[in-house]
């Protein structure tokens, strides 16, 4: 991806403006915007600009408490080369059409667009992902392909389609910009940028976003791990406990053993507890009504969901949909 020179001579920085979402990630702002001030540093020169924006021009609350004051709010007319929208918790609800319009218009001029973090549903709020490869913060992964089916999701670090590109977020916006760095000024460059940070290794775009499963759980069993995925990818449609253990090549009592001697549990409550998950993360996350959570997560009524979420969590699936918020600002 090859910035685009908007109004701007050459040898000149290149101008990068990062829009602030409510309740930014802090992490993936800084990721993203500190590798361009040692880039500058260490060349001796100044290769990157950078301005601070919000919808209003206000100061933006980041996901942490901390207030950022921006320099222009996203009605002033200033050309960039570069559009970072950071997003964080909670972010992922914002519709506001102020920002949304000047996204529009940014992709219109030519300039790159970036979203972090949950950055890209207001991206796909725009109509500016229709036909492109994106990514988002693993987490948001299956309420983002809910809300918008047609795209082309994958849980990849970042993905640059064109004149538009996804971010996963937290330390993976450092890989990005490293990518952008290279690209603009060389390897060495980059290479120097990312020891500055003891960044051991710049990762590339293609590789996973999270831990391996046995180091996210804990155990090295090759045959309860290959349970557990078989598990995790058969959320929407239940399985039982003989389709997993016939899967792996267990016996059903061999398989009960194995969950009871690693991780105290039974098969049968360890993926319930997956599928009541990955339900209140679509509650939180999408405008799915609460039967078509249910349905999503292998449950025939919303009735039985209902009951089962409330024995889970200790309280029923409209309080989570509650504490999420729609924003809606024109």
């Amino acid at each position: 991806m090859v910035s685009r020179m908007v109004m701007r001579g050459l040898g000149e920085p290149e101008r990068f403006g990062f829009v602030l979402l409510p309740s930014f990630s802090l992490m993936a702002f800084s990721s993203a915007i500190e590798p361009l001030r040692a880039a500058n540093t260490i060349a001796g020169r100044e290769l990157y600009t950078w301005t601070l924006i919000s919808s209003d021009g206000a100061a933006v609350n980041a996901s942490n408490g901390i207030d950022i004051m921006p320099t222009l709010s996203v009605s002033d007319d200033y050309p960039f080369d570069y559009v970072f929208i950071i997003g964080g918790t909670g972010s992922e609800k914002v519709n506001d059409a102020r920002i949304i319009n000047y996204l529009r218009k940014s992709n219109r001029l030519g300039t790159v667009l970036v979203a972090v973090s949950t950055a890209p549903y207001l991206l796909a709020r725009a109509g500016l992902l229709n036909n492109r490869r994106c990514t988002i913060h693993w987490e948001y992964l299956d309420g983002f392909r809910e809300d918008y089916p047609q795209l082309d999701i994958t849980d990849e670090l970042f993905e640059i389609d064109r004149a538009v590109a996804t971010c996963s977020g937290g330390t993976a916006a450092i890989d990005l910009m490293l990518h952008l760095i290279r690209q603009a000024h060389g390897h060495e460059l980059a290479t120097h940028v990312s020891e500055w940070f003891l960044h051991q290794q710049i990762r590339e775009q293609s590789e996973h976003q999270r831990m391996g499963l046995r180091f996210r759980i804990g155990v090295s069993h090759p045959k309860l791990l290959s349970a557990i995925q078989y598990m995790e990818e058969n959320l929407e449609a239940p399985i039982d406990r003989a389709e997993v253990a016939d899967e792996i090549g267990l016996s059903t009592r061999q398989l009960e053993r194995l969950f009871r001697k690693y991780l105290s549990t039974t098969p049968r409550r360890y993926y319930f507890g997956l599928r009541m998950q990955r339900a209140r993360i679509l509650l939180r996350q999408t405008s799915l009504s609460v039967l078509d959570v249910a349905l999503a997560c292998g449950f025939v009524s919303a009735s039985h969901f209902a009951k089962c979420y409330r024995e889970f969590f200790g309280h029923s699936p409209r309080r989570d949909r509650i504490h999420a918020p729609f924003t809606d600002t024109n």
